[in-house]
């Protein structure tokens, strides 16, 4: 029977990870199991930064962005060193259960510590929670702060959208999606993009010269449908690609080219399609939950309590079909998520 639990929360923050810590405390105390927040992750493991959460330490969070839990990444961890002391911290503290809200690096983090251990002699169940607005969890079709990202990036696009219709331009907006565009292709399908630009259709091999020929085609078709009177252009490219600012320039100066060579403009001023490039950064990450992402970081974190409670160890929460479902920790972390290719090709087909 598990007696004590830790939660911590790892990596980068994401929207609803308040959600999952409450509806862990709230779920173990209603169990009759003690319950220790761990403060800016593995660091917190090691440094001992922890308290004791009792009910009201989760009030009035739940619609709140960010972790009150705090969060970072922590290079001592993976060290036979780091593991040594957060070993030592667990044992000191009785915590046989461990839930980690964060992406596969957390995971990993959280079975390298349940090895070491056990070598000890010494059990820790560990939980795993996707927690992580890039959707690039593997064995999980939804990870929690997704929704809120995608919203956040469409709403700061729908704002950009009017000041590049009212120049006559083409914006090019860089979202987030480290090795992942699932935020990019959603959003581009959203906001009636002209074109999407994800790493996952532009292989790593040969990715300057593919890059620059998709350019040049989305170059030529910007000019084609400016003559049937459409007068601004909206390309979303996946962090993953970057370079924005290079691709802004690089399709003003080709449309320039077109015009000069193919229309015969000479008019500087009239020439080619103005474009300008825009980074959304981090105010993707930030920002009230979505309903969404309230009730799914809901779901899983009860879940991940009860796995705990009927003595399930060492796996990771996610969705399946709208389902809540758990998978073993390492064969979460060997699947491979696929693409949402059919969106892309959506986007390309209906654009203009």
């Amino acid at each position: 029977m598990v007696k004590t639990i830790g939660v911590l929360t790892s990596g980068g923050d994401a929207p609803g990870m308040n959600a999952a810590v409450r509806a862990v405390v709230r779920t173990a105390i209603s169990k009759g199991i003690k319950v220790i927040g761990i403060r800016r992750g593995y660091n917190g493991l090691i440094n001992g930064d922890m308290y004791e959460m009792d009910a009201r330490s989760v009030s009035d969070i739940i619609n709140r962005g960010g972790t009150i839990l705090y969060t970072a990444r922590c290079k001592k961890f993976e060290t036979e060193e780091g593991l040594e002391i957060a070993a030592d911290k667990v044992e000191a503290l009785g915590i046989d259960g461990l839930v980690v809200i964060g992406g596969d690096g957390s995971f990993r983090g959280a079975a390298d510590l349940a090895r070491h251990l056990d070598k000890r002699n010494r059990e820790i169940a560990c939980i795993g929670l996707p927690g992580t607005i890039d959707n690039d969890i593997q064995c999980t079709d939804y990870t929690i702060g997704f929704d809120t990202a995608m919203n956040t990036a469409l709403d700061m696009i729908d704002r950009i959208r009017d000041t590049s219709q009212s120049h006559d331009r083409c914006s090019v907006i860089e979202v987030m999606g480290r090795h992942a565009g699932h935020i990019a292709v959603n959003v581009a399908a959203a906001c009636g993009a002209t074109a999407v630009l994800c790493e996952e259709s532009i292989p790593l091999e040969n990715r300057e010269e593919i890059l620059r020929n998709k350019l040049d085609e989305l170059a030529r078709k910007m000019m084609d449908e400016r003559k049937t009177g459409k007068t601004h252009f909206i390309v979303v490219v996946a962090e993953g690609i970057g370079h924005s600012e290079e691709i802004a320039e690089y399709l003003h100066d080709k449309t320039v080219e077109i015009d000069k060579n193919e229309n015969g403009v000479t008019d500087v001023d009239n020439c080619g399609i103005i474009s300008r490039a825009t980074i959304l950064g981090h105010v993707q990450r930030g920002g009230n939950p979505t309903l969404r992402d309230r009730v799914v970081a809901t779901e899983m974190g009860h879940y991940a309590v009860q796995l705990l409670v009927d003595g399930v160890k060492n796996r990771v929460v996610g969705m399946k079909d709208n389902k809540i479902v758990d998978f073993d920790i390492q064969e979460a972390l060997s699947m491979k998520k696929g693409y949402q290719k059919h969106l892309e090709d959506i986007v390309n087909e209906i654009s203009f």
